[in-house]
């Protein structure tokens, strides 16, 4: 066994880990951040957001493939190089002798990771629960709910289709209602919006599902106008915030929703298969868990996580993913990756033919826009950015949307965008043909 085995091993027994001074983040990172935030001290987030150098020195953390250039993070994000290292080191703990260290040391730190999501989540520990993604979650909430035969629901046609099917297997299996409304974004007033979800409303609706941001397009909906809307009616808000979580600078109680799922996976960028349930801790035992509990009615959080063998590699990975994360700072991660979104938005937007779906308003968008080619299908846009210029994105057809996704993260350089725009610029002048 090497040195370096011997000091993991101390450490994790120790329950130190990723929140402790030898945490792989402070080992790798910590001297070279810190330098580099002194340089831009004298700058608030938004001048830092531009400053090049600066971010030169995240984007060395990661180790993207230099044969593509990938602006799908809204799918799934990359985890920077110490998150890696700290998921692998774990699964080599694991597999020599994985009942006693799965269960007897690496399942210890479960409470203490709960207290930095919650610490970075603005609530109480005692109201997270760490699971898979955000379906998982928010799965969770849709068939734990006590909604019985004639309960109405209202969701958008522009939710993920994960939460819309699950609402309509209820209405299958339980009888409820579940009414759609439907936008079309770009939307530049809150009052539309609340407005829209207010006209749904009858007497027995009980449950208002809002998508944060929504996937498809980058909208970042009113939640906490549309819940307090919903409160003042006796209605209860559940909060997708899948593209939200890791990325826009808020606490979740700023929402003034009950119930929020996210996946870390994604703005995070903590291991892959990462995700959080957070539950208004007074509403917990009225929510039945979808797993074995023998106490479905407890108000105990850790209900929801009784699923029996599961990785705890990843889930103690995401301890560095935080460590990252705060190391950077949540209003000046939000501030970079808005203006990597509208540095490459506001140069293809006056292209003849091109078209974008996504407000530049930094109040209604942050990381996702849309957007198209006239004459082109967002098949082919996605296919003609990927084949000649190795650009990664993802074509979206859903409702009454018809773009191409376009994700930047902190990874992403300035002459990956200008490749973007010089794509773009010279598809649309060529056409499908």
């Amino acid at each position: 066994m090497t040195n370096d085995r011997r000091v993991f091993l101390k450490q994790a027994a120790a329950l130190a880990g990723a929140f402790s001074v030898n945490s792989l983040f402070n080992q790798v990172h910590a001297a070279d951040w810190k330098q580099a935030s002194q340089k831009v001290s004298h700058l608030s987030d938004a001048q830092i957001a531009e400053d090049e150098d600066f971010w030169r020195v995240i984007q060395q953390s990661y180790t993207v493939s230099p044969n593509i250039i990938n602006l799908n993070n809204g799918g799934v994000s990359p985890s920077p190089l110490v998150v890696q290292q700290a998921v692998e080191r774990y699964n080599q703990l694991t597999n020599e002798g994985p009942s006693y260290y799965m269960w007897r040391i690496l399942d210890q730190g479960r409470e203490p990771l709960r207290e930095k999501l919650a610490e970075l989540a603005g609530t109480l520990p005692d109201e997270i629960a760490i699971n898979r993604n955000s379906t998982e979650a928010l799965n969770t909430m849709i068939y734990g709910l006590d909604l019985k035969a004639g309960d109405e629901v209202i969701g958008t046609k522009q939710d993920y289709p994960h939460m819309i099917q699950a609402y309509r297997k209820r209405a299958i299996r339980d009888g409820i209602v579940y009414k759609q409304i439907s936008f079309d974004f770009p939307i530049e007033d809150d009052a539309e919006i609340v407005k829209a979800y207010e006209e749904a409303i009858t007497p027995k609706t009980k449950l208002i599902h809002i998508t944060h941001m929504i996937n498809w397009v980058g909208q970042i909906m009113p939640v906490q106008k549309i819940s307090d809307m919903a409160h003042a009616k006796g209605i209860e808000v559940l909060v997708d915030g899948a593209h939200s979580f890791g990325l826009l600078d808020f606490k979740i109680p700023d929402l003034h929703c009950d119930y929020f799922g996210t996946s870390l996976h994604k703005f995070l960028s903590a291991p892959i298969g990462s995700g959080m349930l957070w539950i208004k801790k007074e509403k917990i035992e009225n929510v039945w868990p979808m797993v074995c509990g023998d106490k479905p009615h407890d108000g105990d959080i850790r209900k929801f996580e009784d699923l029996g063998t599961r990785s705890f590699p990843i889930e103690q990975g995401i301890g560095e993913a935080i460590n990252f994360h705060e190391g950077i700072g949540s209003k000046r991660k939000e501030e970079r990756i808005r203006f990597l979104k509208n540095y490459w938005a506001s140069k293809v937007q006056h292209i003849p033919k091109v078209k974008l779906h996504t407000s530049l308003n930094a109040k209604y968008s942050c990381a996702i826009c849309g957007v198209s080619v006239d004459g082109m299908t967002p098949g082919q846009l996605e296919s003609a950015l990927f084949d000649k210029y190795k650009i990664h994105t993802v074509g979206i057809n859903w409702e009454n949307i018809s773009c191409v996704r376009v994700t930047p993260h902190v990874y992403t350089s300035i002459n990956d965008l200008d490749k973007l725009v010089k794509g773009i610029g010279e598809i649309a002048a060529k056409g499908k043909s």
